[in-house]
């Protein structure tokens, strides 16, 4: 994807044949028509209905967003037509936990399923452990530890992937995302780079990227985020924190705040050393976060709605005045 134009992959022609590429002009405003609905902002992984005359967007089965970082703008695809995503995490320095839930909660309100690889297993002992660790924030996901420079876990990560599906990897800079494409692609396609002194990544993608994969698998490769702004509903932080969750469902008072009222489950847990502060502390700000990104929403949509109005109104005097001088 470029400015003014989107690159189209076109299905190959034969079975020994590479895919075909196409450069399509999008409008003044960056959109493409859709099928359904209002235009679009293309994103990696759309796929477009062409007919020689018009390009058109299919509707989307799934859409990976992030908030805009500077808090006003509105939410970034950063894929669509997902099955799978890919969360990327390096074991060297340790995994951010705090961050791990973000990304999980951007992928479940996508309506793909996460999946968290954990990276450069060769550079640490404690592989097993950070497993355990992730796999206590992620529950009911899939969590694998590998080495994509030696190929160590490789195989357990085929386990949890499908035939035919699409991915997208997303994690911070230096995770060895563009080292695992390479990996699963069985081929150099994607430009690795080094890890800064402080353990903090060098960015190597610098752009949305779909990389063909054998067995007909897509995978999107993405640049390394350096924040995380959720666009979720609570519904998928809800999913994030389902340990919490199932908790809030015991709570003595529908409308518990979970701070010292009687009968609060979470705080119950709390104290028990069932639930860590740390993750009680992340699940809070996650579900802020959340109704700041649904009010901001909300605000856009009115904004809008008066913005038609007022467009309406112009288009109906202007009318009037032209009838009026007949």
């Amino acid at each position: 994807m470029d400015r003014g134009s989107v690159c189209v992959l076109l299905p190959a022609a034969g079975p020994r044949e590479e895919p075909a590429e196409l450069t399509i002009a999008t409008g003044r405003d960056g959109t493409l028509p859709a099928v359904v609905g209002d235009p679009l902002h293309p994103a990696v992984g759309d796929r477009v209905v062409f007919d020689g005359a018009r390009t058109l967007v299919a509707p989307r089965t799934s859409e990976l967003a992030r908030d805009g970082s500077d808090r006003t703008s509105v939410e970034q695809v950063i894929a669509a037509n997902v099955d799978v995503v890919v969360i990327v995490e390096h074991l060297e320095p340790a995994p951010s936990l705090g961050r791990l839930e973000r990304m999980l909660t951007i992928a479940w309100r996508s309506g793909a399923i996460p999946l968290v690889v954990l990276t450069k297993a060769d550079l640490v002992s404690d592989a097993a452990h950070w497993v355990t660790e992730a796999g206590a924030v992620a529950p009911g996901v899939g969590v694998v530890a590998i080495s994509a420079s030696t190929g160590a876990g490789l195989d357990d990560l085929e386990v949890h992937l499908g035939e035919a599906q699409t991915l997208v990897l997303i994690g911070p800079s230096g995770a060895g995302k563009s080292t695992l494409v390479n990996a699963l692609a069985g081929a150099d396609v994607m430009v690795t780079g080094v890890v800064r002194g402080d353990g903090r990544g060098m960015h190597t993608t610098t752009h949305r990227q779909l990389v063909p994969l054998p067995g007909g698998r897509l995978l999107i490769d993405t640049p390394g985020l350096r924040s995380v702004g959720i666009v979720a509903t609570e519904e998928a932080v809800a999913a994030t924190f389902e340990d919490i969750a199932a908790l809030v469902e015991l709570c003595r008072f529908n409308d518990c705040a979970h701070e010292r009222e009687p009968g609060c489950a979470v705080v119950a847990a709390l104290d028990a050393g069932e639930l860590s502060e740390r993750r009680f502390e992340s699940w809070r700000k996650l579900q802020r976060e959340a109704r700041r990104q649904a009010a901001r929403a909300d605000h856009r949509i009115a904004a809008e709605q008066r913005r038609q109005v007022r467009s309406r109104g112009r288009d109906a005097r202007e009318a009037s005045r032209i009838k009026s001088r007949r």
